[in-house]
């Protein structure tokens, strides 16, 4: 049969929402800025330490080639270190882990037979391609690793240049140059990488302080609207209580009238379920139907509350729209009411059967969309109620 429209049919009550509770900070924002960071600093010193060993150390080696001591041998290490560099180069920007230690001994080996190979005369050129290399391509093999072992390797590199220098008989104007050039390709690595782990950091420390500014953010506009929800439950506590405990005050209204029994029973219904609305339970729905079915208990009646499944998570209004018709039920039920809930992930049914006191006359309840379907009927004194609720 279909219930009457009253007005005081539950769907004009105003929604709710639910609680926010932030999660707080999430540790891996800081992480991916740091990340993104870190990897856009490997991209360069990639490009940087293959730009120098193809653009200026190359060209040099092949113009001179005729002219070297060994060419081979200067060509073969040039050879050897692009190769092994392009293999470490790619696990760097994939971000696995490298050897580095083996390839900074290896780098510092062939740069060792790179000075003699290239001969006197090409001592200071950029033939002898072993000046600035081992200096870019240690950036990349001991990439993320601590700054002292970048330290110790540019060092290594620079005593294998002062011995080759000595070795070829150097005066004070090649000492000075041997200087110039030290200088020159063991600061701007190391400027390289200080730079590249500076701005990583900064990065990952602005990431997280946004964060912190997000979540601040997002807790203070939860504090706004939880206030505002307890304000709107307050305003309809009020006006679903207020005028009936004011005619009664008044001598306007006779409790033994049904019409004032009528009234009565939906405000308790309806404000006990309010009441439960806003608890933080980890079962919103069945809390609130154990918070009516308690209600009806202390009146006497004996309600057997079954559950089958589980309830997904349901907003607000969709619980108030399963459960008011449920509540207004138990409010009118007398001796004793069987609930039971039978519920899956995409849909939720609860249904009471009671026998009724008689002063719910009909259902006050009417369906307001299609996101719950409401059934109502009597038989005698028993009276059968159902709400469904299906995903769309």
């Amino acid at each position: 049969m279909p219930p009457p429209a009253d007005p005081a049919a539950w769907d004009g009550m105003p929604p709710a929402t639910d609680p926010i509770a932030p999660d707080g900070l999430s540790p891996g924002v800081a992480g991916a800025v740091a990340s993104a960071s870190d990897r856009g600093a490997r991209i360069a010193a990639v490009v940087i330490a293959y730009g120098w060993h193809l653009l200026v150390s190359l060209p040099a080696v092949l113009l001179d080639w005729p002219d070297l001591r060994w060419p081979w041998v200067v060509g073969g290490g040039w050879l050897a270190v692009a190769l092994v560099g392009a293999v470490a180069a790619g696990r760097l920007l994939r971000d696995e882990p490298l050897p580095g230690w083996p390839l900074v001994v290896g780098l510092l080996v062939v740069d060792a037979v790179v000075f003699p190979a290239s001969g006197a005369e090409f001592l200071f050129s950029s033939a002898n391609w072993g000046w600035g290399t081992v200096g870019w391509f240690a950036v990349l093999f001991l990439w993320g690793r601590p700054l002292r072992e970048l330290v110790a390797t540019v060092t290594a590199g620079a005593v294998i240049a002062l011995v080759a220098v000595l070795a070829q008989g150097a005066d004070a104007a090649d000492l000075s140059r041997y200087a110039m050039y030290v200088y020159g390709v063991t600061v701007l690595p190391l400027a390289l990488a200080v730079g590249a782990a500076t701005l990583t950091a900064l990065a990952a420390e602005r990431a997280h302080a946004a964060s912190v500014n997000a979540a601040v953010t997002a807790q203070r506009l939860a504090a706004a609207q939880a206030q505002r929800d307890r304000r709107d439950r307050l305003a309809l506590v009020d006006a679903t209580a207020g005028e009936i405990l004011t005619d009664l005050a008044a001598g306007r209204a006779d409790p033994g009238d049904p019409a004032v029994q009528r009234r009565c029973a939906l405000a308790a219904a309806r404000l006990r379920r309010l009441i439960a609305e806003s608890d933080d339970v980890p079962d919103p729905l069945l809390h609130e139907l154990r918070a009516s079915a308690d209600l009806a208990e202390r009146r006497g009646v004996v309600v057997d509350l079954v559950v089958v499944g589980s309830p997904p998570p349901l907003p607000v209004q969709v619980r108030r729209r399963l459960v008011d018709p449920l509540a207004a039920g138990l409010a009118d039920a007398r001796d004793q009411a069987r609930l039971t809930v039978v519920a899956g992930p995409d849909a939720v049914e609860i249904s009471l059967i009671a026998p009724e006191r008689g002063i719910l006359e009909g259902s006050p309840f009417r369906r307001a969309d299609d996101t719950v379907e409401y059934e109502y009927e009597r038989d005698g004194e028993v009276g059968w109620t159902r709400t469904r609720w299906r995903a769309r």
